[in-house]
């Protein structure tokens, strides 16, 4: 499970970044908000709760958790640990929360710069979010 976390991940972190600077440039230049930029929200989002999942289920069965709950204030002392047990688990809940409220907002949206501007700021916020917290020793 943690391997197919670890894999799902990039295909996340890809879409989410193609996502946001397609939202920028939508953005920038004025573009009209078409069908492309609503299935890639969409994709977007269900790849992010399909991470959610995985990550949850990985996370409940981690060493982390366990550490977690027989000991939390030696977890808490150690940075690494702290990170994959608490903080990492934490922003990308908040992260993916983000999407969600980004793709119900842009829903109500009318107008194709109101649709990018809402895809640039939450989808962005998640982005850097999870950019902040990603475990990068365990990725390279």
């Amino acid at each position: 499970m943690k391997t197919l976390h670890s894999y799902w991940a990039y295909v996340v972190l890809a879409v989410l970044i193609f996502t946001v600077v397609n939202a920028i440039i939508g953005l920038v230049q004025k573009k009209e908000f078409t069908h492309k930029e609503f299935r890639l929200g969409l994709f977007t989002l269900i790849t992010a709760h399909i991470q959610l999942l995985i990550g949850l289920g990985w996370y409940f069965m981690s060493p982390w958790y366990k550490a977690l709950k027989a000991n939390g204030g030696e977890v808490m002392k150690e940075s690494a640990a702290r990170l994959l047990a608490v903080e990492h688990p934490l922003m990308m809940i908040i992260a993916i929360v983000l999407i969600t409220i980004g793709w119900s907002k842009h829903k109500k949206q009318v107008k194709s710069e109101a649709k990018f501007k809402t895809f640039a700021i939450f989808y962005g916020l998640a982005l850097l979010l999870i950019l902040s917290r990603i475990p990068w020793s365990n990725w390279f």
